[in-house]
């Protein structure tokens, strides 16, 4: 399916405002760092300037997420959310990403403070060495859904209305269907 016909289900695309409540509010995503045959994908927590950039903390000198953020022309990153099976959001980024060196990394302040991180990767950052990485976002798409679950339909009284009849004009408790 196409999000044009999905439209017609109760998906909507959101706004620039919209995404950068997203990216706000989430700080977990999808860093997607092209590898041989396939992306490699990779759950991280960040940091988002409010603007353009993410900001995202490796921690540990070696391994795949590190070689391939240092090869990587371009990645793309995916931030959402789902609370329900009919309330979900999703942003999809590109762009590129780069080392940012240490001595800068006071001037990201905000950002880097507001990223969520487990608590496993804030004690291990203790005691390994930490790489930050900027994420220069180049496009950004985003779609949401909060529609309701099929047959509902709040306060119309019509058939499949999930809160039953409604209460009469005369206010005696009487219900209509």
């Amino acid at each position: 399916m196409t999000i044009e016909q999905l439209e017609g289900f109760g998906v909507v695309a959101l706004g620039d405002a919209e995404i950068e409540r997203v990216l706000l509010n989430r700080r977990v995503a999808v860093l997607a760092l092209p590898d041989e045959g396939a992306p490699y994908p990779v759950a991280l927590s960040y940091g988002f300037d409010g603007d353009s950039r993410l900001y995202f903390t490796y921690v540990g000198t070696d391994g795949r997420k590190r070689r391939l953020s240092e090869q990587a022309e371009a990645a793309s990153v995916l931030v959402y959310g789902a609370e329900t099976s009919f309330t979900w959001e999703s942003v999809l980024l590109t762009g590129t990403l780069r080392a940012v060196p240490e001595s800068r990394w006071d001037e990201l302040g905000e950002a880097l403070e507001g990223a969520w991180r487990p608590d496993l990767i804030a004690r291990a950052a203790d005691s390994l060495e930490v790489a930050v990485y900027a994420f220069e976002i180049e496009t950004r798409s985003g779609f949401r859904h909060a529609g309701l679950p099929a047959g509902f339909d709040l306060g119309n009284g019509r058939e499949g209305d999930a809160g039953g009849g409604r209460e009469d004009d005369a206010g005696d408790g009487e219900t209509t269907d």
